[in-house]
């Protein structure tokens, strides 16, 4: 088994995300007290197309939810581009931090129509003041952007969000959350919810919209194939640390198999 351990450090120096010395407990001080970080690291430098597995319970979600705020750790420091946000909420993350959930409706306003979700985010940061809420000149803007998705959206423009279909829903979220542009981009399962059809239109967009604007990223996945194929850089994580961190020369000798042996092997240990 590979680098097992709480640390995942690869890369060099001027690491632009970093997660250190993180410690939570979840129900600390009761019966259904669940320790997880125990100085737990993890660095990620500028541009990086990150691919994270793991089992259930393996901390994959926790990390993200650490990241962007919605988890408070009981001690360590979260650093996103030099910056310290450990005690920033989880809106103020929101402002440099995007992220599409597992759900297609977490990430969009269903009873607003595209145009307005579009222009929410566009203004995403900015004062709001007695203006109208989308002016002509980003109209345009906004149905060029929806073209590139290639899912006829731009036709679609003053339909309301909650009438779209998932995948049309998750392409939008996915879009709209790099609108702006954001120091992070993090991907909580984002495919998960999708026929497979959707999946591989999504993660192609994905794949796409990330090497257009060279944002850095994190990608939790069950999916072991998106894992490999996609991202310079695979960790696996089980029981709060990481077994696997294969940078993009090694990640490039890896396949579903190896990933699928380690899970076996982890099994194993685990008396499973």
């Amino acid at each position: 088994m590979k680098n097992r351990n709480n640390e995942s450090s690869n890369g060099s120096a001027g690491h632009y995300v970093q997660l250190q010395h993180i410690y939570k407990t979840f129900n600390k001080g009761s019966i259904n007290e669940v320790p997880l970080f125990h100085d737990f690291n993890l660095t990620v430098d500028k541009g990086e197309f990150v691919t994270v597995v793991g089992s259930n319970g393996s901390g994959k979600t926790t990390m993200l939810n650490v990241i962007c705020g919605s988890t408070q750790i009981d001690d360590g420091s979260i650093i996103v581009n030099g910056k310290d946000v450990s005690q920033l909420k989880e809106h103020q993350r929101a402002s440099f931090i995007g992220r599409v959930f597992q759900d297609p409706g977490k990430g969009t306003c269903p009873s607003l129509t595209i145009l307005e979700n579009m222009s929410l985010a566009d203004n995403k940061g900015r004062p709001y003041g007695l203006t109208p809420g989308i002016k002509k000149r980003r109209r345009d803007q906004y149905c060029t952007l929806l073209e590139q998705l290639k899912l006829g959206l731009e036709d679609k423009t003053d339909v309301k969000v909650g009438s779209l279909s998932g995948g049309q829903r998750q392409a939008l979220a996915l879009l709209i959350s790099t609108m702006v542009p954001v120091d992070l981009l993090i991907l909580d399962e984002h495919t998960a919810a999708l026929d497979p059809r959707i999946s591989e239109t999504i993660m192609e967009l994905t794949d796409r919209l990330i090497a257009e604007k060279g944002v850095t990223t994190i990608m939790v996945t069950h999916n072991l194939r998106y894992a490999v194929e996609y991202g310079n850089r695979l960790l696996m994580m089980h029981e709060g640390g990481f077994v696997l961190d294969a940078s993009e020369d090694e990640k490039k000798t890896h396949e579903v198999s190896d990933l699928l042996d380690l899970f076996n092997e982890i099994s194993i240990e685990c008396g499973n």
